[in-house]
């Protein structure tokens, strides 16, 4: 709840749904030119809180199992996507959390052996070195009680086509792995099947 000074704040900072305000100012010695600003009405959420009231948390879990691969658009000021998040922790998910910048081929990277060059300093020989595949490497230290493996890949809009193909089919390669693929930001949370967005299926929003 909001205390009274604060409430009083508000009302004296934020103009009333659909009220129109005069500018008024003048161009050099001509005659003074008025604007008019409508101010437009806001929605309950504006009022509720965007991370107070989720009324789509069991949506959510179903498309996750049904589509497997999801692209998800949270706000720019971020937070939203932890009550999301929280929410497959509860159904007994483990996380492997990446950032799509530096990831390189997501296939080499996730399901195969592959290489890895640390930086050299100009002394230095170029070495190499290889890793085990990470989602493979993940899924053989999986709880057996544990539901499955969530992906979450940041900043997946920096990602090409084919790289975004290759993380929606990847739960038909490996059945116990989920992909979450941030894929841009919107002003509510939002989500759609990763294969729509990559292309691999026919978007029926698009088409309209």
């Amino acid at each position: 709840m909001w205390s009274g000074a604060a409430a009083a704040a508000a009302r004296t900072v934020s103009p009333p749904p659909h009220a129109t305000t005069s500018l008024t100012g003048r161009r050099g010695a001509g005659r003074p030119s008025t604007v008019s600003v409508r101010a437009g009405g806001g929605g309950l959420m504006d009022f509720v809180g965007g991370d107070l009231v989720k009324p789509d948390l069991g949506r959510w879990l179903d498309d996750v199992e049904e589509h497997k691969a999801l692209a998800i658009y949270p706000p720019h000021e971020g937070g939203y996507e932890g009550r999301y998040l929280n929410r497959l922790r509860y159904q007994g998910y483990y996380f492997l959390d990446l950032s799509a910048r530096g990831l390189g081929d997501p296939e080499s990277t996730l399901t195969k052996i592959h290489p890895v060059c640390p930086p050299s300093l100009g002394r230095q020989p170029v070495a190499r070195w290889y890793f085990p595949p990470e989602v493979d490497y993940r899924l053989s230290l999986l709880h057996p009680d544990a539901k499955g493996l969530i992906v979450w890949v940041y900043e997946a809009k920096v990602l090409s086509k084919a790289e975004l193909q290759f993380l929606a089919m990847l739960p038909d390669l490996r059945p116990k792995v989920r992909v979450i693929a941030e894929c841009g930001n919107w002003r509510k949370f939002i989500w759609k099947p990763l294969k729509q967005i990559s292309g691999l299926e026919p978007d029926p929003d698009a088409e309209e």
